[in-house]
């Protein structure tokens, strides 16, 4: 589902260019749940923002289920995105002039869903849990309810690829159970491959694979869990760095 070779980042500061990443490479498979970890600064939501196409590398290529998104430009990123993949940020990033329904719809109807837009959010929000909040607008909503949201926008299209920027950060931590419960059961049940940014040890030690970031270098951890959703396959060429 993801491959990425050789990417480099850098940004320009007044004391000379900083390296946020350093030839990192990996492979993901289909149906795969990836967790990245790292302290602040070594560049995991860098990684995340160029895997997702919101951003290109200075170097380097990603193909997303076979294309490239390295030589697509905005527009094109934007496109290969709608349908294939979902978003699902830490400040969740709901719309507040829209209800819960509306919010899940936008990128439905922006992806082309038409009609079924209506349908398609009802159910999303129903597999949430949320389906009598959805004319609510998020100042309606507690937090928990508003990640519940943001989780349902993310997967309501049925992408093939979910990412997930640490997404319970803003969640207290009965709360933070609920979404990550909901989100490996999607990945189990709709074989969505995941790949989240995590402090939390805990959920990252749920997905069937973690890499660590550090000073811009991405590495394998050795890591097994019988609990987290099954791998679509192993991957011997996801290191990176070598």
């Amino acid at each position: 589902m993801i491959r990425a070779e050789g990417l480099t980042r850098q940004v320009a500061l007044p004391t000379g260019p900083l390296t946020l990443l350093a030839d990192v490479s990996l492979c993901v498979a289909r149906g795969e749940s990836v967790a990245i970890v790292g302290a602040s600064g070594s560049g995991k939501s860098t990684l995340l923002a160029l895997l997702a196409g919101l951003d290109l590398p200075d170097a380097g290529r990603i193909f997303i289920d076979g294309q490239e998104l390295t030589g697509l430009d905005e527009d094109g990123r934007a496109r290969l995105r709608a349908g294939r993949v979902g978003f699902m940020f830490q400040a969740f990033h709901l719309l507040p002039a829209l209800t819960a329904l509306e919010n899940v719809m936008l990128p439905l109807e922006l992806a082309g869903h038409g009609h079924a837009a209506l349908g398609l959010a009802h159910a999303a929000l129903a597999e949430v849990g949320l389906a009598t909040r959805a004319s609510h607008y998020p100042a309606q909503l507690s937090g928990g309810e508003q990640g519940r949201v943001a989780l349902a926008r993310a997967h309501a299209g049925r992408p093939g690829l979910l990412f997930a920027d640490e997404p319970t950060g803003n969640l207290d931590r009965r709360t933070a159970t609920q979404v990550v419960e909901l989100m490996f059961r999607l990945n189990r049940e709709h074989a969505t491959t995941l790949v989240l940014v995590t402090h939390d040890e805990a959920l990252a030690a749920r997905c069937a694979r973690r890499l660590r970031m550090q000073d811009g270098r991405l590495s394998e951890e050795a890591h097994s869990n019988s609990a987290a959703a099954p791998s679509a396959g192993s991957n011997p060429g996801a290191e990176s760095g070598a």
